[in-house]
Parts: C-alpha cells; sequence; structure tokens
C-alpha cells in the first residue's frame, strides 16, 4: 500500500493560519479520493475533510472546521493541502492525510508520521 507524506504543522496562536500539505512520493493520486484526518490527544482519530477524486472535486468537512478549512488538490504535482484558517487551541492534534477509493470510506494507503499542529490560546 502507498503511504502519503504530511507537511506544514506548527506552532501557532489562535486566530493564526497553517497550510498543510500531503504528497504522495512514487504513486499517483488521480484516481483516489483525499482525505484529513487529526488525532488529538486521548481521542480517536477522526476524518475532518475529504476532496473526491479530479473526475468529480467535491469536498466534505466536518462542521467542527467548516467555513474555517479548506482542502484542494493538484494532481500534476500529486499533492493535496489543507488550508487552516481561525485556528483554535481545540485545532490541536497531530494530522493525516489518506487515500481513500470514495470520501468516508476506509483508508487504502498506509498512515505516515503526521504532522503536529499546536495552537496556543
Amino acid at each position: 500500500e502507498a503511504q502519503l507524506v504530511e507537511s506544514g504543522g506548527g506552532l501557532v496562536q489562535a486566530g493564526g493560519s497553517l497550510r498543510l500539505s500531503c504528497t504522495g512520493p512514487g504513486f499517483s493520486f488521480d484516481d483516489y479520493a483525499l482525505g484529513w484526518f487529526r488525532q488529538a490527544p486521548g481521542k480517536e482519530r477522526e476524518e475532518i475533510s475529504c476532496i473526491s477524486s479530479s473526475n468529480d472535486g467535491s469536498t466534505s468537512y466536518v462542521d467542527s472546521v467548516k467555513g474555517r478549512f479548506t482542502v484542494s488538490r493538484d494532481d500534476a504535482k500529486n499533492t493535496a493541502y489543507l488550508q487552516m484558517n481561525k485556528l483554535k487551541p481545540d485545532d490541536t492534534a497531530v494530522y493525516y492525510c489518506a487515500l481513500e477509493d470514495l470520501c468516508g470510506r476506509r483508508p487504502v494507503s498506509n498512515w505516515g508520521l503526521g504532522t503536529q499542529v499546536t495552537v496556543s490560546s
């Protein structure tokens, strides 16, 4: 199975922004949906956003990030992005990306190391 690489995390004050990137060295994203997940300390990993394959390109978000986060993809660069604005301390988590056959389905790629996002109040 493919394994993706997440980057772009860091420490930011509440109200700030970060843009996460997700790349897939050595294989193509084209035919897959791409989900963004996060896992906060002591909590289960949850899918927070997904973008369908480029044929469709539709996006979805959980309520807690809707209006603040934007997912996008650039298949030519084999990269997906998660633009995160108006960050809150509750957004503190390790963020992961994964390929899915369809949004909401079980991921078909292995979990990467993730990227840590820490939002200070």
